[in-house]
């Protein structure tokens, strides 16, 4: 089910009509008793409260960058549900934290403008293939670099691993997860170990540069990966 909550009688939400029509977004009218007070946040959460007590469902999606959502959020954990976050940069951390997973507005697209520019040069060499053998071959290497920018592009700007040993809070943790995790051993899955993060944290290894949580642990080089039966264990050096 999908809301959209506003004062849609505003001229500043006009826009934002098409898009209700094209993703079938059902619009809740909420208007404003104050001049200078938006009441659409208290509608929001009380239908969100609304539907943790009568409704049997498995996550919440909350798209907004104020943070005056992050009480709803961590009562919404409480219960044992999801919460994805969609937001601008500059929404605060508070926020950020303690959704289940955050992701940026800003890199989203970025991701769909790289997949339709990926589109696009597929369209111009198939055409161009066509035309000669020879150039042919030009466009499959030039698809192939395209291809490879826009997988680079889902991602943040990659930061090295002498980078990631110096933030503390990212150590801590990444070890805190794998102590929790870990077996006798020492040795704890890799999948029990995200999740664990996702469960405490909002957190995606694609804002530090890398598509995998592996890879993350690999570059940052204080930790043992071992590949076991196609699954992944992680434990401190």
């Amino acid at each position: 089910m999908r809301r959209a909550y506003g004062n849609w009688k505003s001229a500043q939400l006009k826009p934002w009509e098409d898009c209700l029509h094209e993703y079938a977004i059902r619009p809740v009218q909420q208007f404003d008793y104050t001049k200078g007070k938006n009441a659409t946040d208290v509608a929001l959460i009380i239908d969100a409260m609304d539907l943790l007590y009568t409704q049997k469902l498995d996550a919440f999606a909350i798209i907004s960058s104020d943070c005056d959502f992050t009480p709803l959020v961590m009562r919404l954990l409480t219960n044992g549900l999801t919460v994805y976050g969609f937001g601008e940069k500059k929404t605060p951390s508070p926020f950020i934290q303690a959704c289940s997973t955050f992701l940026y507005l800003e890199e989203l697209g970025e991701k769909t403008a790289a997949k339709s520019t990926q589109k696009t040069d597929k369209k111009t060499s198939q055409k161009k293939e066509k035309a000669s053998s020879q150039n042919a071959s030009a466009q499959a290497a030039k698809k192939s670099t395209g291809s490879s920018a826009a997988s680079s592009s889902s991602t943040g700007p990659r930061q090295p691993g002498k980078t990631l040993k110096q933030d503390t809070k990212l150590i801590n943790l990444l070890r805190s997860a794998v102590t929790s995790i870990k077996e006798d051993d020492g040795w704890a899955r890799l999948s029990k170990v995200g999740a664990h993060i996702s469960s405490q944290v909002s957190f995606d290894p694609r804002h530090y540069g890398y598509a995998k949580l592996s890879a993350l642990f690999e570059a940052i080089d204080l930790f043992e990966i071992r590949r076991q039966d196609k699954m992944i264990y992680v434990r401190s050096k």
